[in-house]
């Protein structure tokens, strides 16, 4: 159990914490929460990297936290509940996790067939986390302060960036892991 390891640890079990925070209405609580877990991912990161402490446990658990994270974020922030002023629009989250999960599949897929993906994120996949935590934290953020005028003009176009980073990454993907089938007599991923 390396320290990058026990940090990401330490993120998942915070999700539960998280949206406990999100559906009773504490928006100051879940915004420390997400920061947090955000700024250990951070950390983690540049921990494993510098002191040599990456692991296949932590090449498998800091993207499934961060995933854990982000969907658990979308879903409770798209249902509308009373709290929330300016819930995320069910289709940016459906968007944004149907790309998540695509990408899963097709990693599952590959690994069933015994092929081999790069799965290093490419610097877009990169972009577009960090757009999504933006969004998501600007989210958490403008919904704990309430209702103010600029919501209703600001709000909706941070989204929209946000998922055109999601909709260039999952094209990017697409086109990246070389699925579009063989031509006549051509060997796959030629």
């Amino acid at each position: 159990m390396t320290l990058p390891n026990a940090l990401t640890l330490l993120r998942i079990l915070a999700i539960p914490f998280f949206a406990i925070a999100v559906w009773y209405g504490h928006l100051w609580e879940a915004l420390i929460i997400f920061v947090a877990a955000g700024l250990t991912d951070l950390l983690d990161g540049w921990i494993a990297r510098r002191f040599n402490q990456r692991s296949r446990l932590g090449a498998i658990l800091d993207p499934a936290a961060d995933k854990l994270l982000m969907t658990t974020a979308f879903i409770l922030m798209a249902l509308p509940k009373d709290h929330l002023p300016m819930p995320i629009p069910a289709w940016v989250a459906i968007l944004s996790i149907s790309r998540d999960v695509v990408i899963s599949l097709v990693g599952l897929v590959a690994w069933l067939k015994d092929e081999q993906l790069d799965r290093r994120p490419s610097l877009l996949g990169k972009f577009t986390t960090g757009a999504e935590i933006v969004a998501l934290g600007i989210g958490l953020l403008t919904n704990a302060l309430g209702p103010t005028p600029w919501q209703g003009y600001v709000i909706p176009w941070v989204y929209y960036a946000m998922a055109a980073f999601v909709l260039a990454s999952g094209i990017h993907y697409y086109h990246r892991t070389n699925l579009e089938p063989a031509a006549e007599g051509e060997e796959p991923g030629a």
